[in-house]
């Protein structure tokens, strides 16, 4: 049966989120969401950080988990 690249059938999800709520990684701001948030990844997987520019390399922790993106606050040492 032929299948279109990237076509899952109902109910099948893709591997699980790298990330979890309370989890602190430090990451690098590579982008700007269209909110202004910056864009860091986690191992390929999205976490918006509002409050953030571009070039930043901040310590965050993960505040929500979505099925394809995650949102962090930045963490004030």
């Amino acid at each position: 049966m032929y299948r279109p690249r990237g076509f899952r059938p109902r109910g099948e999800r893709g591997p699980p989120a790298p990330v979890k709520v309370g989890d602190t990684p430090t990451v690098k701001i590579e982008g700007r969401g269209k909110g202004g948030d910056g864009i860091a990844r986690v191992e390929g997987f999205v976490v918006f950080v509002p409050g953030t520019n571009v070039g930043d390399e901040v310590r965050v922790r993960i505040t929500a988990v979505q099925r394809r993106f995650a949102t962090a606050e930045v963490v004030k040492e």
